[in-house]
């Protein structure tokens, strides 16, 4: 007879948590993107409201503002899991959402002063500032997210990104238009995020245990289900740095992730520069079709949603595989889909709507897919795994467009783009082709609070059944670690290798001997 699992009330503090993460990237993403139309508006003031100041920027002055807010961006990634860690991701996520805002305020004050210099500024220390964010919250979901709500939950956090590109897209258009003109897209993006930063500092807890509304019953359930001792919070856990960057599983997502990124940034920047060049469409005048893709997005991301957790709720497929069925599907039929848009001559131009917004669209089952992975590996240092999957990750999109000058000569040349199309491809099928043959959502040993310690050592030898339903036994690989990372603890191995097991077979592993 089994006891029936008590999770509190069906809204929770943990579903609150999660959305006002989807809030938070709403408005962070808000504040990003509507640099795309306020740079429009700013140069050419008869397209939305003439009454404001025009400024005479040329091109490359454009292009510089966009991207300097991804040279701040990249740089703060990593420390972002360190100090989410460190101080808590409430204080992380509340500073970082409240500079968001600053800088959204003085960005019509200082324009007028230092030109376009002074906005590259500006977006650079906006970049700074929300680097911390996706790191910070994979640290928050890592320490809310029960096992088997872990997609629901995270996935709702992150669709806040399709919504925020598709809100920014529209609404700041219709403010630089109004009687308010472009700088009310700063003041309107700074007042959300002011709004949102009240709401979390009132809602936003850091763990269960310091939930003021929590119940007892949540509180238990997300605890108990995590396995966390009363006193786990007031740990300080050390990174196992050696363990993380020598896992199969987290080296496996971190490829993954960087193929996902190359992709994404070809369908996301390059496509719509192929229509206008071979297919003469100028699909980013039209702001109906620029959204229609994240639309899309956003909707089949609940798609793969509601499938992963018919899958889940049944049993029948485990969590490992279904990861890699969901990525293979964002990842695949994109490949696919983009070699296929490539061929494409000027009388097919609905088709190539079509298949860019499919292209778009089913990018979304990577959230599900690897995303989320970095939890399942290591609840505990989520915030850090996401922070050095972000920072090498955000590279890619400074590559991708070099590679692309470099190869299209000639932007009306269709052969050229289907050469960028190809690799783009073969790049999303061999980084999901590693993801499936390396990749795993068991949560891995280095994760355990004490595994720098002598006592996790034994802790693994005396309680193997723990070991196989949370994470990979102890293995030679594992020894060799604990090792590197602990001179003075005296190990040796005499067993074979533990198999994950992720459904295609079953665990086979040997205990492990250690000399006294």
């Amino acid at each position: 007879m089994t006891t029936a699992v008590v999770r509190g009330p069906w809204f929770g503090i943990r579903h609150l948590q999660a959305l006002l993460i989807f809030f938070n990237i709403v408005v962070v993403y808000f504040s990003r993107i509507n640099v795309s139309v306020s740079v429009v508006a700013m140069t050419n003031a008869n397209t939305t409201n003439p009454n404001f100041p025009e400024y005479d920027w040329n091109e490359k002055h454009k292009s510089v503002i966009i991207s300097s807010f991804y040279w701040g961006y990249v740089v703060t990634q990593f420390p972002g899991g360190y100090l989410s860690r460190r101080f808590g991701t409430k204080i992380v996520m509340l500073g970082s959402t409240i500079c968001s805002a600053i800088c959204s305020v003085l960005t019509p004050i200082l324009i007028p002063l230092g030109g376009w210099q002074a906005y590259c500024a500006i977006r650079i220390v906006m970049g700074l500032a929300q680097g911390v964010i996706f790191p910070a919250i994979h640290q928050h979901l890592g320490k809310w997210s029960p096992q088997k709500e872990r997609n629901f939950l995270g996935t709702i956090s992150h669709c806040g990104t399709d919504c925020g590109i598709i809100m920014s897209m529209g609404v700041s258009g219709l403010i630089a238009s109004s009687a308010i003109g472009w700088p009310g897209i700063s003041y309107v993006s700074a007042g959300a995020c002011f709004v949102w930063c009240v709401l979390w500092l009132f809602f936003g807890y850091d763990n269960a245990p310091s939930a003021r509304f929590i119940t007892p019953e949540e509180r238990q359930y997300i605890e108990s289900d995590l396995m966390r001792e009363d006193d786990f919070h007031k740990q300080s856990i050390p990174v196992p740095w050696l363990a993380i960057f020598t896992s199969v599983p987290f080296l496996s997502l971190l490829v993954v992730r960087c193929a996902q990124a190359w992709g994404y940034t070809t369908l996301q920047a390059q496509i719509p520069s192929y229509m206008a060049g071979v297919l003469n469409m100028e699909i980013k005048s039209n702001a109906l079709f620029s959204a229609l893709p994240y639309m899309a997005m956003f909707c089949l991301t609940f798609v793969f949603l509601f499938c992963a957790d018919f899958v889940m709720t049944r049993g029948l497929l485990t969590l490992t595989i279904l990861r890699k069925v969901c990525n293979t599907i964002a990842l695949w039929i994109p490949a696919g889909l983009m070699i296929a848009i490539g061929f494409l001559d000027e009388e097919q131009k609905t088709l190539a709507i079509v298949l860019m917004i499919l292209n778009v669209g089913f990018n979304a089952g990577a959230t599900i897919g690897s995303t989320l992975n970095t939890i399942d590996l290591s609840p505990n240092h989520a915030g850090v795994l996401m922070g050095i999957v972000n920072t090498i990750a955000n590279f890619v999109p400074i590559v991708t467009p070099l590679l692309v000058g470099v190869i299209v000569t000639n932007e009306h040349d269709r052969a050229l783009w289907q050469i960028v199309f190809i690799i783009s491809a073969e790049i999303f099928f061999f980084g999901n082709l590693v993801y499936i043959i390396f990749g795993s959502a068991l949560t891995q040993p280095w994760d355990a609070p004490d595994f720098l310690t002598r006592n996790n050592v034994e802790s693994y030898q005396n309680n193997v059944s723990k070991s196989e339903l949370n994470s990979s036994p102890l293995t030679q690989s594992t020894v060799e670690l604990v090792k590197a990372e602990m001179p003075q603890t005296e190990l040796t191995y005499d067993g074979e290798e533990g198999v994950d097991n992720d459904g295609f077979g079953k665990q086979q592993v040997k205990h492990d001997k250690r000399l006294p």
